[in-house]
């Protein structure tokens, strides 16, 4: 299993590691230009602890690194890697597991966000009784604390949308998604409203893949890609299993995947029509 933090402190260890070496400096060289024991560059050239994107800054500068993009790109990494201090969600590390954790790490420091789902409503546009259902089904058998704890957390990531600036947001949805009552016809009722109201944002793109559309890419599971602020060096897929996830960092991943997100826009309602649809789909459920 891959965490996406845990990957970018490899990377970027691998990358410090490099520079260092063509600088002709040991790591205690570099340790005693900084004042740091060994151990910290150790640590940070094998990806063991996470970086403060100024201790990259101090790094780059020993190594006499001038090459602006690759400076930027390297002290983005520490940020995206852990490094840029504990968010909101770290006071949730005992109920949520790390895979979660770094998922949430990556979507507050995104850009923006482009998604396709089969089977749920994208977290991000949830309501509670929603996210407390899927939650429920889930994870059977959760006490009712945590459980209430766990949909906290899904209201507490909606803050992206929210922020200065936001996350843009683009969905593709399927239309089973909608259909399916998760939760009972006042839930889902509720649920088809709330979303119609964040489809309207001015930094949400959302369609709705009709079942007409038949077969299409993506069909065998959902997958989110993030972009980041500044370089596309970072972007990342995710892609979420039932018991963990996987980050996809390589270019031609990132591509085919973008290919089939643009595919799939292609094949989806307009925003529009697919607003027409939430509201047909409401009035059927009545």
């Amino acid at each position: 299993m891959r965490h996406g933090p845990a990957v970018r402190r490899r990377k970027l260890g691998e990358e410090l590691r490099s520079l260092r070496h063509a600088s002709g400096l040991t790591s205690r060289d570099a340790a005693r230009l900084l004042g740091w024991h060994q151990s910290k560059v150790s640590r940070i050239e094998t990806g063991v602890s996470g970086v403060q994107p100024r201790d990259v800054t101090r790094l780059l500068d020993a190594y006499g690194t001038e090459d602006p993009k690759l400076r930027e790109v390297l002290e983005a990494l520490a940020g995206s890697a852990g490094g840029g201090g504990a968010g909101w969600w770290h006071a949730y590390r005992g109920l949520i597991p790390p895979q979660y954790r770094d998922f949430i790490s990556l979507e507050s420091q995104a850009r923006t966000a482009r998604t396709l789902e089969t089977s749920v409503v994208p977290g991000l546009l949830q309501t509670a009784d929603y996210a407390r259902a899927v939650t429920r089904a889930t994870l059977d058998g959760l006490p009712v604390g945590q459980l209430d704890s766990l949909v906290e957390v899904r209201l507490a990531r909606q803050g992206v949308l929210r922020s200065d600036p936001p996350l843009r947001l683009s969905v593709v949805v399927d239309e089973a998604v909608l259909r399916r009552e998760v939760g009972g016809r006042r839930v889902m009722r509720e649920q088809l409203r709330h979303l119609a109201r964040g489809a309207q944002l001015p930094h949400v793109c959302f369609q709705l893949l009709p079942f007409s559309v038949g077969g299409y890419v993506g069909l065998t599971g959902p997958f989110v890609i993030f972009s980041f602020p500044n370089t596309s060096d970072l972007d990342v897929v995710v892609l979420d299993h039932l018991t963990s996830s996987l980050y996809l960092e390589r270019k031609e991943d990132l591509e085919a995947y973008s290919s089939a997100f643009r595919t799939l826009q292609a094949h989806a309602l307009s925003p529009e029509h697919s607003l027409d649809l939430i509201a047909a789909i409401g009035r059927d459920d009545r």
